[in-house]
């Protein structure tokens, strides 16, 4: 039996100064990272924007969008070196709550169908498929579909 110790990570609003750190990660897990510009749209706009940091460096961020009862999360990410250890899981976790307290019933996201891992982490967590939107993301051949996922709240 073994057990993986999870590390202490602290959960704290996005602030402008954190994009140096987040657009070190972004390029690094995504084939087609969000820019600088979407981050700090998303800062600009009032969209609920976390960072989760271990020892004062950022290893993961998302941006949710909450309107009326629903919340869409835009954004979910964890830097390479820290993949794997449920911290993916803990961040949705605090997406999940951060919904609830902005009055969310239910929350939604899109993911590539090739991201098997995401995909797994979503329906592990209660998420269910909704919907195919065709062509939603830009890939290296053309376009890429995005399943669109829910989960009441």
């Amino acid at each position: 039996m073994s057990a993986q110790l999870k590390p202490a990570v602290v959960y704290r609003p996005m602030q402008e100064s954190d994009l140096d750190a987040i657009m070190e990660i972004e390029p690094a897990i995504y084939s087609h990272p969000w820019s600088r510009g979407n981050f700090a749209d998303s800062l600009r706009s009032g969209y609920s924007c976390w960072v989760c940091e271990h020892n004062g460096e950022v290893i993961g961020y998302g941006v949710l969008m909450v309107v009326l009862d629903e919340a869409h999360l835009l954004n979910i990410s964890v830097a390479k070196a820290w993949q794997g250890r449920g911290l993916g899981r803990a961040l949705l976790d605090h997406f999940i709550e951060v919904a609830k307290r902005h009055g969310g019933q239910m929350m939604f996201l899109e993911v590539r169908p090739s991201n098997k891992s995401a995909i797994g982490l979503y329906e592990s967590m209660g998420f269910n498929e909704f919907s195919v939107r065709k062509g939603y993301y830009p890939a290296h051949n053309g376009r890429e579909d995005a399943i669109l996922m829910g989960l009441a709240l």
